[in-house]
């Protein structure tokens, strides 16, 4: 995560989305992780458009 915890949200929004645009797994333990990002980002939309 970066040292800025200001850019938590998007940090994580970021990642997400990079994973869903190229179909990328997650363990259990990332996505775990990712949840509990999400809960402090109810403000924070993912989006992306999914690779060709």
């Amino acid at each position: 995560m970066p040292s800025d915890g200001s850019y938590h949200c998007t940090y994580t929004a970021t990642w997400v989305a990079t994973k869903l645009r190229w179909d990328l797994a997650a363990d259990e333990t990332e996505r775990q992780a990712l949840l509990g990002l999400a809960e402090d980002c109810p403000a924070t939309t993912v989006t992306y458009k999914p690779a060709t």
